[in-house]
C-alpha cells in the first residue's frame, strides 16, 4: 500500500507544478497523448514560476532518488536548456537542511557526550544541504578545523520506498515496452539499489575516501580531505575542513588566473586515472562534490568530496572497455564489432560485418566535425540506439561508469568549451594498454597472482590425474562405439561385388569417419579422434585401389 501512496505522491508533485507542459506533446505516442488530454491535470494552475524552478522544485519535494537524478542532469548543459541547468544545479548543496536541534540529537547519541564536550566549537547553522545529508562547521579539541556530515533522519525509510516503486516500474518495463528486457531495468535498479545503500552508511564513505586518498598521495592532481575516525559513526562523518573554490564558480577562478584549459584536461586524466590505473573511482561527480584548490592557479589541483559512491571494474572490464574507446577514437569500426561480440555484449551469433556497418554509419557524420566539438555523450546516446537492432543489453557494472563519464564531460566542457576529450583521453589509454601488456607490466600481474599459483601447485597432480582418467574414459568409450561401427560398415563392403559401388561405398565410408569423430564434428577438424582418421586413410586407400 506504501507504494501506492508514494505513486500517488509522485502524480500529485507533477500536477502541482504542471511537469505536463515541459513534455514536447507531439512526440509522445498517440496512447499517452490520449492519457494527458483526458487527464485531471487541467484543473490545476500553472505555477507562477519558470520550468527550472518548478522541475527543481518537483525534484526536491520527491526525495533524495529524485533529487540526485536532477543533480546529474545539471551537468548537461550541451543537451538540457540553458534556465533548467541553472536551477538543477541548485540541488548540489542548497536543498532544504532538517531542523538543526535534530542533527545535535544525532551526533550526541552516536558519540555519547554532548556537543560542546565533543568539539571546541561547533556551528549549528548547517554549511550545506543536500539529498542525504548536511554539513556543519566545527573545531576540535586538537584545533584541527573539521566539518561533520549528518545523515537525515528517517532517509533510509523514504529511500526503501523509492526503490520498491523502482522495482515495479522496472518489471513493468521489462513486461511490457519492446525494448524492455535488453535494457535490463530491474537488475539497473537492484545495482542503484546496492549504490544508494552504500551512501547511507557512512563508515563506509569514509572507508572509500582513505583509499582514493592514498591512491594519489603521490600525485598533485586531487586532494581527498583526511577522515577523523574517532569522531565518525555510520550516520555522522567527520572530515578535514577544505576551503577550495567550488568548480562551478568560474567567476572567482578566473579571478585567480586559474588555467582553465589544463583544470578541464586534469579533470579526464583524474577520470581515466582512477578508472584504469587503480579500478577505483569516485562516481559521483557532480559540481556540489568537486573544490578547486586556492593554490598554484597554473597547475590547478582539485578537492574531492562525498566519496560514499565509489565504481570498479574488473580486469576483463577493463581491457575491453579500453581497446572498445581506442577503437572508436581510431574509427577501427570492425574491431569494435568484434570486441562487442568477443566480450559477450551482443550475442556471439551477430554477423559482424552487420555491426560494423551500423556503427560506422552512426560515427562517421559525427567525427566529421571538429573534435573539440564532439559530444562523448551524444555518440554513446546514438551507438545505444543502434544497438537495438544487435539485441545489445544495458551492462550494469558499466552504469556508474558511463554515469560519471558524462558528468565529466559536462562538467570539463562548462569549465572549458573548447574541451577536446579523445584528444586529451587517446594518449592515456595508448600509454596503459602499452604499460599493462609490456614484459614489466605482464611481470606485475604475474607476481601479484603467484601466492595463488603456488597455493593451488600441490593440488595440480591430482587434477591432472583426474582430468587423464576422465578423458582415457571418454576416449574408450567413444573408441568401442567407433569400433562397432568400423566392423557393421566393414560387414556392408564385403556384400559390395559389383565395381560402380565402391566409388560411393568409399565416399559413404569417408563421410561416416567425420560425422563419427563427434557430435560437434563442425566445430574444429583438430579435434577429430585418431579412429575417425583411421577410417578416411582406409577410405582413400579404396578410391586409389578402384
Amino acid at each position: 500500500m506504501s507504494r501506492i501512496k508514494r505513486l500517488g505522491k509522485i502524480v500529485t508533485v507533477a500536477a502541482r507544478y504542471r511537469l505536463d507542459t515541459l513534455l514536447d506533446v507531439e512526440q509522445l505516442p498517440t496512447g499517452i497523448r490520449l492519457l494527458l488530454a483526458i487527464a485531471p491535470l487541467h484543473f490545476f494552475k500553472i505555477p507562477e514560476l519558470s520550468r527550472g524552478e518548478r522541475l527543481r522544485l518537483s525534484l526536491e519535494a520527491l526525495g533524495p532518488i529524485f533529487i540526485k537524478f536532477g543533480q546529474m542532469l545539471s551537468t548537461r548543459r550541451d543537451l538540457i536548456p540553458e534556465d533548467i541547468v541553472d536551477q538543477l544545479a541548485k540541488l548540489q548543496d542548497q536543498v532544504p537542511a532538517f531542523p538543526q536541534q535534530q542533527s545535535i540529537d544525532i551526533i550526541e547519541q552516536s558519540l555519547g557526550q554532548a556537543v560542546d564536550q565533543i568539539f571546541l566549537n561547533f556551528t549549528a547553522q548547517p554549511m550545506a544541504s543536500a539529498s542525504v545529508a548536511q554539513v556543519h562547521a566545527a573545531t576540535l579539541h586538537s584545533g584541527d578545523a573539521v566539518v561533520v556530515k549528518v545523515l537525515r533522519p528517517g532517509i533510509e525509510k523514504v529511500i526503501n520506498q523509492d526503490i520498491k516503486l523502482l522495482f515495479t516500474l522496472a518489471r513493468l518495463i521489462e513486461k511490457y515496452l519492446p525494448d524492455g528486457r535488453r535494457l535490463r531495468p530491474v537488475e539497473v535498479v537492484d545495482d542503484y539499489q546496492h549504490t544508494i545503500n552504500d551512501e547511507l552508511d557512512l563508515m563506509r564513505e569514509g572507508a572509500n575516501a582513505s583509499q582514493l586518498k592514498r591512491n594519489f598521495s603521490q600525485s598533485d592532481l586531487l586532494h581527498v580531505p583526511e577522515i577523523f575516525w574517532d569522531y565518525t559513526r555510520k550516520n555522522i562523518l567527520t572530515m578535514e575542513r577544505i576551503h577550495g573554490i567550488p568548480v562551478t564558480d568560474i567567476a572567482a577562478l578566473e579571478q585567480q588566473h586559474t588555467n582553465m584549459k589544463a583544470l578541464a584536461e586534469r579533470g579526464v586524466e583524474i577520470f581515466f586515472t582512477q578508472v584504469f590505473r587503480d579500478s577505483f573511482f569516485h562516481a559521483d561527480m557532480h559540481p556540489g562534490n568537486i573544490f578547486v584548490s586556492r593554490e598554484h592557479p597554473d597547475t590547478p589541483q582539485y578537492i574531492a568530496i562525498d566519496c560514499a559512491i565509489i565504481g570498479t571494474l574488473s580486469e576483463s572490464d577493463q581491457y575491453y572497455l579500453a581497446r572498445n574507446l581506442l577503437a572508436i577514437f581510431q574509427r577501427d569500426y570492425r574491431l569494435v564489432a568484434e570486441l562487442h561480440i568477443e566480450c559477450g555484449w551482443i550475442p556471439s551469433n551477430t554477423r559482424a560485418n552487420d555491426f560494423e556497418s551500423a556503427i560506422r554509419t552512426v560515427c562517421e557524420p559525427i567525427f566529421e566535425k571538429p573534435l573539440g566539438e564532439i559530444s562523448f555523450g551524444q555518440l554513446l546516446l546514438y551507438l545505444f540506439q543502434t544497438a537495438r537492432r544487435f539485441e545489445m543489453e544495458v551492462q550494469p557494472s558499466l552504469v556508474l561508469l558511463q554515469k560519471t563519464l558524462l558528468n565529466i564531460e559536462g562538467l570539463g566542457r562548462q569549465l572549458y568549451p573548447q574541451l577536446d576529450l579523445w584528444t586529451t583521453a587517446q594518449p592515456f589509454l595508448e600509454e596503459w594498454i602499452k604499460n599493462r601488456y609490456s614484459p614489466k607490466g605482464s611481470y606485475k600481474r604475474a607476481r601479484r597472482h603467484l601466492p595463488a599459483l603456488l597455493e593451488q601447485l600441490p593440488k595440480l597432480p591430482e587434477i591432472l590425474m583426474k582430468s587423464i582418467s576422465s578423458e582415457d574414459h571418454n576416449f574408450q568409450s567413444t573408441n568401442s562405439e567407433q569400433q562397432k561401427q568400423i566392423e557393421r560398415l566393414e560387414q556392408e563392403l564385403s556384400n559390395l561385388k559389383k565395381p560402380k559401388y565402391k566409388t560411393a561405398a568409399s565416399a559413404l565410408l569417408f563421410g561416416a569417419a567425420i560425422l563419427s569423430a563427434s557430435p560437434s564434428w563442425q566445430e574444429q577438424i583438430g579435434s577429430i579422434p585418431l579412429g575417425s582418421w583411421l577410417l578416411g586413410v582406409f577410405a582413400v586407400i579404396l578410391l586409389i585401389k578402384k
